[in-house]
């Protein structure tokens, strides 16, 4: 299950915390429909106090250069990328820039749109001079290449959206490094390589690398993220899930089809604010751990097409958010009593091709017999008959915060 379109636009968020919106002055017809390229609306700009007639010439220096690496246009969105007033450009989107004690200052590009444009061609360094840009938005097209090292330099940034394009090569570090990024989607690229750790250390609220080809195992710190998504999903991430997961305030977090092995890690349970956990066709084994129970915000559990084992048990199914189980395809023997309840529950239920005596559409006998995982150690907190205790991991400890 892939939910990487549940958020709403980023951009809208511009919108409610803004105290003066300025209005677009860029035109030109939509293209691709909603998120695609248009005027009208209400953007929002960032960046310098002051800007001046120099600031609009190194807009249009910017644009031209990036202009010259474009090498197809199908939709001629670029035909209008003429002359000195970059903020008639289609796609380039300017606003109205006050000083310090209200005046006007003049035009400044905030935000350039160019969403589902069809466009071919690479980035260029140039685009640097845009420096009061707050949003760029280049989703469904066909740019190639990296990402030059000098998007740095855009210190107004904070939402990039590289999505459905054509990049390459490994994770592009220079974004680290924009100050005001919240908002980072390169999804459906061919970038490569190890997902660089201090990328979780980060302020970002949303971060999508799904339908990459990252490889390596995940970086342990991914607990420190303060993000509300996180989505590594379709990938060629190796290694166990980081045990340190448990500090995040996460509401989804997405690892489906990857290649991690080893346990579910006891933090999971350890994400109050948890709705949606997608861990399918991974190479998981072991038991589902104890600590689940303490996600009571839960919607949605998805841990089919694993190696997985044991009974299932009621302090998962019990779970009262709970809209959608799936544990199709793993190895589980057993169901509890919570769990046969959830057919009256009108939740979406789906154990099939597990090893459940007496239900339909199960493993054959011969594939039920093997142990997965026999000799791996799982961190099991608390020991039975202990009662669990929800509440933040700290290292191997947990400190209580209430008993569900």
């Amino acid at each position: 299950m892939d939910n990487t379109n549940s958020l709403l636009p980023f951009f809208l968020l511009h919108i409610f915390i803004a105290t003066e919106a300025a209005l677009i002055v860029g035109g030109g017809v939509g293209i691709g429909g909603a998120g695609g390229i248009g005027g009208g609306g209400v953007w929002i700009g960032g960046g310098r106090i002051t800007p001046s007639a120099s600031d609009m010439n190194r807009a249009y220096n910017a644009l031209q250069a990036w202009k010259s690496a474009i090498t197809d246009d199908p939709l001629g969105v670029t035909k209008s990328w003429v002359g000195p007033n970059v903020c008639s450009y289609r796609g380039i989107f300017c606003s109205d820039s006050r000083d310090f004690i209200g005046n006007p200052a003049g035009k400044v590009v905030s935000a350039v749109d160019l969403n589902h444009a069809n466009l071919q061609g690479t980035l260029v360094g140039e685009l640097s001079f845009l420096t009061d840009l707050s949003i760029l938005h280049l989703n469904s097209n066909r740019f190639s290449g990296g990402v030059p090292s000098s998007i740095r330099e855009l210190t107004s940034l904070t939402e990039l959206d590289l999505s459905n394009n054509r990049f390459s090569g490994p994770f592009p570090a220079a974004v680290l490094y924009i100050p005001n990024l919240v908002y980072l989607d390169i999804r459906y690229n061919s970038f490569s390589g190890q997902i660089p750790e201090d990328l979780f250390n980060r302020k970002l609220d949303a971060i999508f690398l799904n339908n990459n080809e990252f490889s390596g195992e995940l970086p342990q710190n991914i607990g420190n993220s303060p993000a509300s998504v996180i989505n590594l999903a379709n990938n060629r991430i190796t290694g166990n899930i980081p045990f340190s997961l448990g500090y995040m305030g996460i509401k989804e977090i997405l690892f489906l089809n990857n290649q991690l092995t080893g346990c579910i890690p006891e933090g999971l349970g350890m994400w109050n604010d948890l709705q949606v956990l997608d861990v399918s066709s991974n190479s998981l084994m072991g038991h589902l751990p104890d600590s689940l129970s303490c996600l009571s915000g839960i919607e949605v559990l998805n841990f089919a097409h694993n190696k997985l084992s044991g009974e299932l048990p009621d302090l998962v199914c019990s779970l009262r958010s709970l809209l959608n189980l799936t544990v199709a395809a793993n190895f589980f023997s057993g169901l509890s009593q919570d769990c046969n309840k959830l057919f009256f529950r009108n939740v979406g239920f789906d154990f099939s091709f597990n090893c459940i005596p007496g239900k339909e559409m199960q493993r054959p006998e011969p594939d039920c017999s093997a142990v997965h995982g026999g000799g791996l150690s799982c961190l099991r907190i608390p020991s039975p008959p202990r009662p669990l205790a929800c509440g933040r991991l700290i290292g191997a400890h947990i400190t209580a915060s209430s008993v569900p």
